[in-house]
């Protein structure tokens, strides 16, 4: 038969009283926590909870569900066609989203390893763009996007946010960081610099890539001026746009299908958040994934 030592004996009692100590600082950290997630949770539940209710019922502060559920269904998705409009912004934003991350890669490579005239110069220009934000040069793109024959197409909403200042300096500063010693072995293995780029750095950056992707995708889902703008019918039309039609002409008319449409369509930035968290959470650290 065994006994226990005195380590063993004194191990419990260490346990409890260091929980005794750390429990008074945590309790006050969770409270603090759980607290801020009801406050930052709370909108989107009562948009849930209106989005089952009529008008006399949000006019009444009912914090249950209603029983209209099915009309609001019925007007968001068969008569205002929000789901078409959300599978329009998803091919937007997706294309969007690579297209930015591919360009922006191949800029970080130019701006970190090749050397030509006035590449600071360039990149200095890079920079300032990001002080241009689109509002401003709406007109122009306007009327530059017509003159192509854009307009009222995907290109018109692709196209002009393929580039990014953002994309080009995250990646400009994360491949700054990694060894010079990883290129000079590339070099001395033959390889071209698309392969040192898809083999070597790639493998290498996908926190990074992660957290621009979801940048990326957040603001073009967002995106609301330059669609109404440019696109004229409804079969090339982006989501947001498409909630602003459920108001109607009495603004005060249309709470449920409005909270209805507005949490259907949060529901795609939320799921690639979730799916690229790890990586968004350390995007801007020297790390591979594993």
């Amino acid at each position: 038969m065994t006994t226990l030592t005195e380590t063993q004996l004194q191990a419990p009692a260490a346990s409890a009283g260091l929980m005794k100590r750390l429990l008074p600082k945590r309790l006050g950290v969770h409270i603090f926590l759980i607290i801020s997630c009801i406050v930052i949770g709370f909108p989107l539940f009562y948009a849930m909870i209106v989005s089952t209710q009529e008008n006399a019922d949000v006019y009444r502060y009912q914090f249950t569900p209603g029983n209209k559920f099915e009309a609001n269904w019925d007007i968001v998705v068969n008569k205002r066609n929000i789901p078409g409009y959300m599978l329009n912004t998803v091919i937007v934003a997706v294309a969007v989203t690579v297209g930015k991350t591919v360009l922006s890669l191949l800029a970080g490579l130019a701006f970190v390893y090749f050397r030509f005239p006035g590449k600071w110069l360039v990149f200095g220009f890079v920079l300032i763009t990001l002080m241009m934000p689109t509002e401003i040069l709406i007109i122009a793109l306007f009327r530059f996007v017509n003159a192509l024959g854009w307009g009222s197409t995907y290109l018109a909403l692709i196209v002009p946010f393929l580039a990014s200042a953002t994309g080009t300096f995250l990646f400009r500063q994360h491949f700054s960081n990694i060894p010079v010693e990883l290129c000079e072995a590339a070099q001395l293995d033959g390889a071209t610099p698309l392969q040192f780029l898809i083999k070597v750095l790639v493998p290498i950056s996908w926190n990074t890539i992660g957290a621009l992707a979801v940048i990326q995708f957040i603001y073009v889902w967002n995106m609301y001026l330059w669609p109404v703008i440019i696109i004229q019918d409804q079969v090339h039309q982006v989501v947001q746009v498409g909630l602003q039609q459920l108001q109607g002409n009495d603004q005060a008319s249309s709470f449920g299908p409005m909270m209805l449409g507005a949490v259907l369509a949060s529901i795609p930035p939320i799921l690639v958040f979730v799916l690229l968290q790890k990586q968004f959470m350390s995007g801007f650290q020297l790390s591979t994934d594993k």
